[in-house]
């Protein structure tokens, strides 16, 4: 359950934690002279920025989408194609769908083709290798309909996590080819190897929200963490070694009860979450991260030397989110975006050369969170 209404997410965050361990002055260092120099590049129609002074790392970018919440986006393997998840009102969807995107197109007054069954709510598909199917989460199998979604819980922000969400395989026509989880509670957040071999998802079967990985057929489940607390969000890295993923880790004996019983309604808190990174059988599991506040939606660099994730932890109330840079030891954490409200869900293209990502850019200052597209440079 990786998607969320960004607006209202950054609204309910203003009680989190204010402490920054990685100031701004110690961000700002890594950013060159050249970008002062830099203009604001606006969106041609609304005049509103689409990319900022200080973004180097966009040599240009491109808007896709256009209304309701638009969020992780995945590349195909031969890059021409992505697979993302909407609830926008105007494609005839009541809660999160699949979509399917051809690289170079945007959705102002058109719409892409649905690929999934349209029943449920959709989570994390991810495109693979033969890149004519992919894997993605829904509760279709227990009700038509549309989840309720409880955004508060005694007054906290709270991600709901269905038992409901099984994971399943779909050709590009939204056919299920597959069943592959079907184990009693959450099965979700499926990503897949670069190598093409393996799967990594979450799932609530040990009674805690764990990672697991898979072959790409289901076979050969294996569980990778055991320790208390929320681990989802995970990616490999290019070369397939190794397991990136945000993680709760409730110390406390109180934060262990609220954790507990949270969990037992369905639900976690997603709003104090670090980056941990892993083998990817599990071993040399090591925190990435020690920032405060919420860490997330990580993703490697296609060198496979730094993640790329979103991050507040230089909030004081609770936003902006914006993009960082971070090596593998945890050092040289670089700020890659300079928006005021929501840059999340990055991910770069196979070759390398392209970084989707969600923003609440050039929304008109409403709600939506909207696609976009940034060619990379290092």
């Amino acid at each position: 359950m990786r998607i969320l209404i960004a607006l209202v997410f950054i609204s309910v965050l203003a009680s989190c934690k204010n402490e920054v361990k990685e100031t701004s002055a110690e961000i700002s260092n890594n950013e060159t002279t050249a970008t002062k120099n830099r203009e604001a590049l606006l969106d041609t129609v609304t005049n509103d920025t689409i990319i900022y002074p200080e973004e180097r790392h966009f040599k240009n970018i491109r808007q896709v989408t256009f209304g309701g919440d638009n969020a992780e986006a995945y590349w195909s393997f031969d890059d021409k194609q992505l697979v993302f998840q909407s609830n926008y009102k105007d494609w005839g969807v009541d809660c999160d769908q699949m979509f399917l995107m051809n690289a170079n197109e945007n959705f102002n007054g058109t719409q892409p083709p649905m690929i999934s069954t349209g029943k449920g709510r959709t989570t994390c598909a991810y495109f693979l290798p033969d890149n004519k199917h992919f894997v993605y989460g829904s509760t279709h199998l227990v009700d038509a309909n549309c989840p309720e979604v409880p955004l508060r819980k005694n007054g906290n922000y709270v991600w709901p996590v269905y038992d409901s969400f099984d994971i399943f395989v779909a050709d590009l026509e939204g056919n299920i080819t597959a069943q592959l989880t079907n184990e009693p509670g959450y099965d979700a957040e499926a990503t897949v190897s670069p190598k093409g071999d393996k799967i990594v998802f979450t799932s609530t079967r040990s009674g805690d929200l764990e990672l697991y990985t898979m072959n790409i057929d289901g076979s050969d489940v294996k569980q990778i963490t055991n320790e208390l607390g929320y681990d989802g969000g995970a990616f490999f890295s290019p070369d397939g070694t190794k397991l990136i993923f945000r993680s709760s880790r409730p110390k406390t004996e109180a934060e262990i009860k609220k954790y507990k019983d949270l969990l037992a309604d369905g639900l976690v808190e997603p709003t104090d979450m670090e980056l941990y990174i892993c083998d990817a059988d599990g071993s040399n599991l090591k925190q990435l991260t020690n920032l405060g506040n919420a860490n997330w939606s990580p993703f490697f660099h296609p060198s496979g030397d730094k993640i790329l994730f979103s991050s507040n932890h230089e909030a004081v109330r609770g936003f902006p989110f914006n993009l960082y840079l971070i090596d593998l030891d945890g050092k040289n954490l670089e700020r890659v975006t300079h928006g005021e409200t929501f840059d999340a869900f990055p991910v770069f293209s196979n070759d390398g050369k392209y970084l989707a990502f969600s923003s609440n850019r050039n929304n008109g200052g409403g709600r939506d969170t909207n696609l976009f597209i940034a060619e990379w440079q290092d």
